[in-house]
């Protein structure tokens, strides 16, 4: 058998069960927990392998969302240590959707959505 007639994983994969940084989340319910990613990853370059360790039962619906709206890549449950608790992986994106400071389900305001937005004042409202 040659290298080529392999049926195994591809050698080249990243190795997901090492990971760049590790987020703990235990306890931590949906927003709590994505602001806690969201400022641990903020430092990273594009490409990290990153797994939340999570106790939270919505982290299966939650963290695929959050990565579609971010553009990161969810990557799916890992292998956890711990029966308590599970751990889930997500790769970083170069170019990620900012979301707003206190809210990680909404999409920050761009230059490009401001700009132009009719501004409310006193003349225009009864």
């Amino acid at each position: 058998m040659t290298a080529s007639d392999s049926t195994g994983p591809d050698s080249s994969a990243p190795d997901l069960t090492v990971p760049d940084l590790t987020v703990d989340g235990t306890g931590l319910l949906c927003v709590q927990l994505l602001l806690r990613l969201r400022a641990r990853i903020a430092h990273l370059p594009a490409g990290a392998v990153v797994h939340i360790h999570t106790t939270d039962p919505a982290a299966p619906l939650d963290l695929p969302a959050w990565c579609h709206l971010t553009g990161h890549e969810y990557l799916g449950p890992v292998p956890s240590p711990a029966p308590d608790r599970e751990v889930y992986a997500l790769r970083l994106t170069s170019a990620p959707v900012q979301t707003r400071p206190g809210r990680p389900w909404h999409p920050a305001p761009t230059e490009s959505t401001t700009v132009g937005t009719p501004v409310s004042t006193d003349e225009n409202t009864n």
